[in-house]
Parts: structure tokens; C-alpha cells; sequence
């Protein structure tokens, strides 16, 4: 059985990516995981999917997820990691608990999602790991978030050197800003906004159908959407980190397309 594995499916990118694959790459099963079940059930009503409830903070839904694995023994054509979060603010706001949630989810999840499914891929298929564009720089009042990220960003291209014996390819996907649920979450240790500047915002199924043609049409390990961005991040790596930065926080102090990006 031919099959795609999607993470953070219920919404936002992860759910873009679901609803698009099947423009990429042709297989029997997709397999959508999200911890809120009643998402995933809204998800089956518009493309057929298997709905995989798992918490992936829990370590014991890798332990089921590798029991599944075994039990079905699928050709896994495409592994999306696409669940993780961000938060917003100083770091004295955010509970030390939940930069360590950021952490596990972010990369610990991811890498061990990733291990899991490798051993049932073969040659031809592809690992896309939804990253972001703070990878490439330091980035104060998401400090850790932006962390995850570089580590996301740094993986992928290596594990890609590491696979192309295998001929499994894997990309990190870099988006800037994107309208999805994320800010849901960032907003809430942002009550100073210390973030407010957003420039621009991008619309979830345009940046997911970017990644995935960059995925399957090109050979790059890692994927930016939008003209501006690309020239942010050749900028990035050009420019001192310290005058990145000093940019970063001098552009905080205006707010910029922060209208309806709030905590609930």
C-alpha cells in the first residue's frame, strides 16, 4: 500500500498539504496526524484519509505509531512534518515549560517521526519538514522558536546529503509570515507586542503548493516563497547577524499588518 503521512494535519499548512499532494504524487492512503481528532474527521469530508489522532508531546504515540508502521508495512512515498509552534514575546513571559514544549515538538518530534518512517521509504519517495524563515537568523522575542527552526533547517539539508544514496530526497520548506493558526498561539505571550510587525502575509495554499513543487520539480534542500522573501534571505546571509537583528527590532516598534492576528 502506497501512502502519504502528514503531521499537524488538522489545520493551517498541514492541512494545505493534505488537501494538495495528490497533484504530486499518487498513492492509496494518506495518513493525516493531529492531536484533535474532530479536525481530522472534518478533513475526511473533503479528501479520503486515514485520521491518526496522536498527541506527539506524548511519547507513547510514537510507540503506537511505530506499532501501526509494522502492522501495515506501507510504501511511504511522502512524509510532511508539519506540526510545531511558535511563541511570541520576552523570554521571561514564556514558561520555561513551554519553550520546552516548542523544543520537543519543533525538532525532537520531527526527528523522530522522521526515523520512524525512513525504514518504510524507498527510492523516489520525498520528506518535506515545514521549517520557517527565522531559520536563517537569530530573531529576538522568538528566540527559541527561531532556534528550532535553524536546527530544523540544518537537519534537513544534512539528512538529505545522507539520503541520496537511497535516492529519498528531503527539503526544508521556509515560509515567511502565513495566515494560519500559529498566531492563535504565538499572540498569547505577546501582551507588550514586542512582534507586531508582519510584512507581508501570505496565504497558506499558495506557500504549501510552493514547497511542493519545489519538492518534486527542483533539487533545492531547502524552499522560500515569494520574490521578497528570497531576497531576504540572500540578504541574511550577506549582512552581520548583529545588523540583521538591530533591523528585526527597529522594524517592532511600528506595528504592520497585526489587524485581526489575536489570542483566541
Amino acid at each position: 500500500m502506497k501512502i502519504a503521512i502528514v503531521t499537524g494535519a488538522s489545520s493551517g499548512m498541514g492541512r494545505q498539504f493534505v488537501l494538495q499532494l495528490s497533484r504530486y504524487v499518487q498513492v492509496d492512503e494518506i495518513w493525516a496526524i493531529a492531536r484533535r481528532e474532530d479536525a481530522l474527521k472534518s478533513l475526511k469530508t473533503q479528501v479520503p484519509v486515514r485520521a491518526v489522532a496522536l498527541d506527539l508531546l506524548d511519547s507513547s504515540s510514537f510507540e503506537r505509531f511505530s506499532a501501526l508502521l509494522a502492522e501495515e508495512k506501507p510504501d511511504v512515498k511522502l512524509l510532511v512534518n508539519a506540526a510545531g509552534f511558535g511563541k511570541f514575546g520576552t523570554y521571561h513571559k514564556i514558561p520555561v515549560e513551554e519553550e520546552c514544549r516548542m523544543i520537543d515538538l519543533n525538532c525532537k518530534a520531527l526527528v523522530l517521526m522522521t526515523r520512524l518512517v525512513l525504514p518504510y521509504m524507498k527510492e523516489g519517495s520525498h520528506v518535506l519538514q515545514l521549517d520557517s524563515l527565522s531559520a536563517f537568523q537569530p530573531v529576538p522575542y522568538l528566540t527559541t522558536y527561531g532556534a528550532t527552526k535553524s536546527f530544523v533547517l540544518s537537519y534537513s539539508r544534512g539528512m538529505n546529503r545522507e539520503l541520496k544514496p537511497r535516492g529519498i530526497r528531503m527539503m526544508a520548506m521556509n515560509p515567511g509570515w502565513v495566515k494560519t493558526e500559529f498566531f492563535n498561539h504565538a499572540m498569547q505571550t505577546n501582551a507588550d507586542a514586542e512582534v507586531q510587525y508582519f510584512n507581508p502575509l501570505w496565504e497558506a495554499e499558495d506557500v504549501v503548493a510552493t514547497g511542493l513543487r519545489d519538492l518534486y520539480k527542483t533539487k533545492k534542500d531547502y524552499s522560500v516563497h515569494g520574490f521578497s522573501i528570497r531576497m531576504q534571505v540572500r540578504l541574511v546571509k550577506l549582512l552581520p547577524h548583529s545588523i540583521v537583528m538591530n533591523i528585526w527590532l527597529k522594524q517592532q516598534k511600528k506595528a504592520k499588518n497585526n489587524t485581526g492576528l489575536t489570542t483566541k
